[in-house]
C-alpha cells in the first residue's frame, strides 16, 4: 500500500510541475496562446493516470488486498507505471518539438503506442488480480441475510 501512495504522490508532484513548465516554457519560446501543443494534456495525463488512478487502486487494495496475488500486483504496477512515464515522457518530448516549431518523427508516435500497450496491459493485469481478490473473498454474513438463509432451509 506504501508502494500505490508514494507513486500517487510523485504523479501528484510531476503532473502539477508538469502544469507549470508548460505554461513557462510556450511563454517563454513566445507560443500563440490559442495553438495547441501536447504538452497541454501532460499535466491531465499524469494527475488523472497517476494521481487519481493510483488512489483508486490504494482503496481496492484496502477493500479486497489484490496484492494477495503478488506477483500479478507487481506485474500490474510496473507495466502501469512503466506505460505512463513512456506515455508522458512522448508528450513531452513531441509537445516540445511543436513549441520549438521543429518536425517531429513516427518513432515518436510509435514509443507512445508502446506507452499505451503497457497502460493497457498493466489495466488487464490489474483486473485479473482484482478479479481473484473479490471471487476469493468469503461473503461476510449479515443477520438479515442468516435470517433468510434459515428460512430457506
Amino acid at each position: 500500500m506504501k508502494k500505490l501512495l508514494n507513486a500517487a504522490f510523485i504523479y501528484m508532484l510531476v503532473g502539477v510541475a508538469s502544469g507549470l513548465f508548460y505554461r513557462e516554457f510556450t511563454k517563454a519560446n513566445g507560443f500563440p496562446e490559442g495553438q495547441y501543443t501536447q504538452l497541454a494534456v501532460v499535466h491531465t495525463h499524469l494527475l488523472t493516470l497517476g494521481f487519481i488512478v493510483l488512489l483508486i487502486v490504494l482503496l481496492l487494495e484496502k477493500a479486497f488486498t489484490i496484492s494477495r496475488s503478488p506477483k500479478l500486483f507487481a506485474w500490474f504496477f510496473w507495466l502501469y507505471n512503466a506505460g505512463l512515464v513512456v506515455t508522458a515522457g512522448m508528450l513531452v518530448w513531441h509537445g516540445s518539438l511543436t513549441v520549438l516549431g521543429q518536425e517531429s518523427s513516427g518513432m515518436i508516435a510509435g514509443i507512445a503506442g508502446v506507452g499505451h500497450i503497457l497502460l493497457t496491459a498493466g489495466m488487464i493485469v490489474l483486473f485479473i488480480a482484482l478479479r481473484r481478490a473479490v471471487v476469493s473473498r468469503t461473503p461476510a454474513v449479515t443477520a438479515g441475510s442468516a435470517a433468510a438463509d434459515s428460512a430457506q432451509a
